[in-house]
């Protein structure tokens, strides 16, 4: 009997649930899971979730905040609490992400990455079973390098190119997270086309470049696919260290009864040419982005999206509390 594309898939690569849904956690049981601003947001508007927003609200209020700072400290909260809620479906760890808009300040986001450590160790919670999520941008990447130092690890996210690949890998990051489903959109709207052949998805083929590189060079960084369109992308990245998926493609795949075989391996990533590339600094990483538009594009694009998710949160939480009244009043 031949097995569903997910449990083929799943023999050569470690499956990642991107969701923040408990419900779809517990029914596929990925090893990990990933989580964003926007996914918790999400989360945070089911009515089934009340009770988690109630507690958070409860414990910021109880540990002195008020007004504006009572949000955010809610927020901060209740994205923990997600996470250990998560925890308790998945043996492996769970990404939580920094506050998008501490993304050009390294002091800041490692000091916001150690509040969010010390929450889930309210909660009994190893650090070892938590990625905290960060944008690759350079002082995103140098806040990393700090807290990998100091055995806390990371995971960077809208990643779009080499360049913050291979800074991700000097900085000595435990995990990075290429965005194929973004690198597609932006060239299907940049160059006016409709579809493109796996073979040749540019989102694909990017984080197929920077699998050959890792690997060629012996880079112990994990790369992890994300944000991914359809199946067949999934499926163009099967052998990759780790793809996170969706709730509703993981379904697909479940269905799906194609014989799955690896794309990416050691064996293939040595069959290609290495790369030339010369060590980072700022100015030179800073250079490579402005040069490359997609990516530039992109990353600021997502730095802005996840900003926006967390307003968004702020907002239904001010509703929920009646916090604008208070501060009027």
């Amino acid at each position: 009997m031949t097995q569903n594309a997910l449990n083929q898939l799943k023999s050569l690569t470690t499956i990642v649930a991107d969701s923040s849904d408990l419900t779809a956690i517990e029914i596929f049981r990925p090893l990990d899971a990933t989580t964003n601003p926007s996914l918790i947001t999400a989360a945070a508007n089911q009515p089934k979730n009340k009770q988690l927003i109630e507690l958070a609200f409860e414990q910021a209020r109880k540990e002195g905040y008020s007004s504006d700072e009572l949000i955010e400290r809610t927020i901060d909260i209740l994205t923990v609490k997600f996470g250990v809620e998560i925890l308790k479906l998945i043996e492996g760890r769970v990404s939580t992400e920094v506050d998008a808009a501490l993304s050009y300040d390294t002091d800041a986001t490692i000091a916001k990455a150690k509040e969010l450590l010390a929450l889930y160790a309210q909660y009994g919670i190893n650090q070892n079973r938590i990625l905290i999520k960060i944008a690759s941008t350079w002082e995103g990447i140098q806040a990393a390098k700090a807290l990998e130092a100091e055995g806390i690890h990371c995971n960077l996210t809208l990643l779009f190119g080499l360049h913050q690949a291979q800074a991700c890998a000097e900085a000595n990051v435990t995990l990075i997270s290429p965005f194929v489903g973004r690198i597609l959109d932006w060239y299907k709207k940049a160059e006016n086309v409709d579809h493109y052949p796996i073979e040749k998805d540019p989102g694909v083929l990017s984080v197929k470049q920077i699998y050959h590189y890792y690997k060629q060079h012996n880079i112990k960084t994990e790369i992890m696919g994300a944000s991914f369109r359809s199946v067949d992308q999934v499926l163009g990245l099967a052998g990759c260290d780790l793809l996170t998926v969706s709730p509703h493609l993981l379904a697909e795949l479940e269905k799906d009864s194609r014989v799955v075989e690896a794309q990416l391996s050691n064996n293939h990533a040595h069959a290609h040419c290495e790369h030339d590339v010369q060590p980072l600094d700022k100015q030179r990483f800073n250079s490579e982005v402005e040069k490359d538009l997609m990516s530039a594009q992109l990353l600021q694009g997502g730095i802005d999206g996840f900003i926006k998710a967390r307003e968004q949160l702020s907002s239904l939480l001010r509703q929920s509390f009646g916090i604008d009244a208070e501060i009027k009043a």
